[in-house]
């Protein structure tokens, strides 16, 4: 009896210890700082959205340069969606279709004001966008498109935002007849083949288009990038934006984001050369087709590449949409994007928190 008691006390304490083994976990959190800390403890997917376009240039440097990866760990997947606008970009951050990603402020200010669940967390890129006059359009200021058509890559579109307050600062009106300036919408793409077939007179579009289409010869820039309001094009045409959920639970992550953005634009302004190529294979794989690097040189020459934000910018901007219709139930006075933009861990970064 004594032998089976001493036998089965021994297997209860081996029992006991292989549980309080088996309850002990050791994973590193999420930003709990050492060298894990902008690694997540288990696997996990980071949605990004971006636009098949070289104005989005860093966000496409810090994918082929792995920056991404470097400040987030090799347990986070990437997965990219790209997008040919705003509205469908915006549409699907306030739908958790996405986590984070780069897009204008227009189309993204309107989203906001209608579902509040997304912030500006850093700038990427101002200006870019150039006003192109076909060249047998007989365009060669502002005032000589009363009675034309002229393009915007989609409707509430940063550039249509920009266009409104370029019409506006030469008392020009946006009509439906040939009274004032008419304003169609037309994906990048397709606005280079109507302008080659004439049958739009002038576009307000982001570069390397419009380089393209005067190196064609079949347009000329009439308003180069560093006029075109507001701001004589040091207004935000590319931000980094999250949702507010991505946000709650990932905020290393968000940081690094950020991080990986502001490195992007570094090397873009060191090694441009080389930025070029990296900027190429994106598109590539973006869109299914490279790019002419003598076109992406001349429009990242046109570009302010930086991580700030001008919020009276944008403000400016969102006021253009509220009369033109896309922002509802919102009166100019007040308007109010103090939620919006959420800079907070853009300091960070910039402070080396």
């Amino acid at each position: 009896m004594k032998k089976w008691s001493a036998l089965l006390a021994v297997i209860l304490t081996a029992t006991l210890a292989l549980s309080a083994c088996g309850s002990k976990t050791d994973a590193p959190k999420d930003g709990a700082g050492g060298a894990g800390a902008n690694k997540p403890a288990a696997a996990k997917t980071v949605r990004l959205g971006i636009f098949k376009n070289v104005t989005h240039a860093p966000g496409y440097v810090a994918l082929e340069q792995g920056l991404f990866k470097k400040y987030w760990g090799e347990n986070v997947k990437i997965e990219v969606t790209p997008f040919d606008n705003g509205s469908d970009f915006s549409t699907a951050l306030a739908t958790d279709q996405i986590d984070l990603g780069f897009v204008g402020p227009g189309p993204s200010t309107n989203q906001f004001l209608k579902s509040k669940n997304f912030r500006v967390i850093s700038g990427s890129n101002n200006g870019g966008a150039v006003l192109v006059a076909g060249k047998d359009s007989g365009i060669n200021s502002v005032k000589d498109l009363v009675g034309k058509t002229v393009a915007i890559p989609t409707k509430g579109s940063t550039n249509e935002i920009s266009l409104r307050l370029l019409l506006k600062q030469n008392n020009l009106n946006v009509t439906t007849d040939k009274s004032g300036v008419q304003i169609i919408a037309r994906a990048p793409a397709d606005t280079l083949v109507t302008m080659r077939q004439k049958e739009i007179d002038a576009t307000l579009i982001p570069e390397p288009w419009g380089t393209q289409m005067e190196q064609e010869g079949i347009g000329k820039v009439i308003v180069p990038w560093d006029q075109i309001p507001p701001n004589n094009g040091n207004y935000p045409l590319t931000v980094l934006v999250a949702g507010d959920k991505f946000l709650k639970d990932n905020r290393e992550l968000a940081k690094g984001a950020i991080q990986a953005n502001a490195d992007a634009i570094d090397f873009i302004k060191k090694d441009p050369d080389q930025a070029y190529e990296l900027i190429n294979n994106q598109l590539k794989s973006l869109s299914g087709k490279g790019m002419d690097i003598a076109l992406i040189k001349a429009a990242i020459s046109h570009l302010n590449l930086t991580t700030d934000v001008s919020k009276e910018a944008i403000e400016e901007m969102a006021r253009v949409s509220i009369e033109a219709g896309y922002i509802k139930d919102v009166k100019k006075e007040e308007l109010d994007l103090s939620k919006f933009l959420d800079l907070s861990l853009l300091n960070e970064v910039k402070q080396g928190k």
